[in-house]
């Protein structure tokens, strides 16, 4: 079931009901191009896609169906969903993910986060990826508790909205923001008992900003696509700045030699939809997953993630693949090449931005070439800043060296 619809309760019902027939749930952002969203489709070939105008007709019909409906015999191994993410190739990959997968991070989470029977959370996030569909609603359908469903992050909303609720998960960018804010203080939060924080790195400086002006340590956690949430740092305990905390209770985290995260648990998927051949790469020969994230572990066990081997960009909590953004970029007229890299922004967390080398003797106009990328790219995705050079640096592989741009152009 392909699912490509704005944030609603009847979308997460839906969600709730292909859970309930055995139906993997395919969902996919709607700010997606017709060109992003038919490259989906064509992999996954879906049974049911379903837009906005698709699940209000099929809504409109449910008072002529049963009022009872018997749980369809479903496996811990069967597959419950379908989420598309790519990597350093830029082609979109598929993670399988099984009802074992999602029920044992929703109960584990459920628990160390402590809900009870009188949370309710402020839901503030997309519901198209992991941290706003499995992990935010899965603890609070594990919990039996309630939740104020906002269609979006807007600061006047959650000023509003958090006086009647006791937790908030959010991204990086939305805590910010909050800052940013006068009327953020004290009293607005006096209810909140955790603030949670994930889907991108955390600035120490935010951390502390945060709880100077609130009095609460932001709760970071780590997690990916492939596995849901690997680590957290602990409720009850330090809540370190600039570290993830500890692997989650049944989940096995390892670093390789060369200090990559290696992971494995309940949690962790079983692989790529029709790419059988990524086991051998994506898997050690002992059934570990490999991140592809750079980590350490302090003396106190905290893990820190100091880097991503995997190119990625994550921008406002979502991943940004810079070979999909540079084929983009490439095949706009009077471009020679690019390079996509993410430099820090105050709001964003991580900015796109291209560097561009333009055909001999033609002139680029960066504003032309934002414009150009919009057309097919998301918006998340469309690079903020676009720098003009005459080549790229290279080592002596030929490789381009995004961390000399990063260090270049990063200020």
């Amino acid at each position: 079931m392909a699912l490509r619809v704005e944030k609603s309760p009847d979308a997460v019902l839906l969600y709730l009901a292909c859970v309930r027939v055995g139906a993997a749930l395919l969902p996919m952002n709607p700010a997606y191009t017709a060109d992003e969203v038919a490259h989906l489709v064509a992999d996954a070939e879906p049974a049911l896609h379903l837009d906005d105008a698709g699940l209000a007709a099929l809504v409109a019909g449910a008072a002529s169906n049963p009022e009872r409906f018997d749980d369809v015999d479903i496996g811990p191994d069967d597959l419950a969903a379908v989420l598309y993410t790519s990597g350093t190739t830029g082609r979109p990959k598929g993670a399988m993910l099984s009802h074992r997968n999602l029920a044992s991070n929703a109960a584990v989470l459920h628990e160390l986060w402590g809900f009870g029977p009188d949370d309710v959370l402020l839901h503030v996030l997309p519901i198209f990826h992991t941290h706003g569909l499995f992990v935010a609603i899965n603890c609070v359908l594990a919990n039996g508790s309630g939740m104020v469903f906002l269609p979006r992050f807007d600061v006047d909303d959650v000023l509003a909205a958090l006086p009647r609720c006791t937790v908030l998960m959010g991204v990086p960018t939305h805590y910010t923001r909050l800052l940013d804010d006068p009327r953020f203080d004290v009293g607005v939060c006096a209810d909140v008992r955790l603030f949670i924080s994930g889907s991108a790195p955390l600035l120490a400086a935010t951390h502390g900003a945060f709880a100077a002006r609130t009095g609460h340590p932001i709760l970071e956690r780590y997690g990916m696509t492939e596995t849901s949430m690997i680590a957290s740092n602990p409720l009850a305990g330090e809540r370190r700045p600039g570290t993830v905390g500890f692997p989650l209770p049944g989940t096995d985290v390892r670093l390789a030699e060369d200090e990559t995260i290696e992971v494995r648990g309940p949690n962790v998927f079983s692989g790529y939809w029709r790419r059988p051949e990524l086991v051998a790469t994506e898997f050690t020969a002992d059934g570990w997953f490999r991140t592809g994230d750079i980590g350490e572990f302090d003396d106190d066990g905290y893990l820190r993630i100091v880097g991503r081997a995997k190119d990625l960009v994550i921008s406002g909590g979502l991943n940004v693949y810079p070979k999909e953004v540079e084929d983009v970029v490439d095949a706009i007229d009077g471009v020679l090449e690019c390079a996509v890299v993410g430099v820090p922004d105050p709001d964003l967390g991580e900015a796109v931005l291209a560097v561009v080398v333009p055909v001999a003797g033609r002139v680029v106009d960066p504003a032309e070439v934002r414009a150009a990328a919009r057309e097919r790219l998301a918006a998340f995705k469309v690079p903020k800043r676009v720098e003009l050079v005459e080549a790229l640096p290279r080592n002596a592989m030929g490789k381009v060296t995004k961390a000399e741009l990063r260090k270049r152009f990063g200020g």
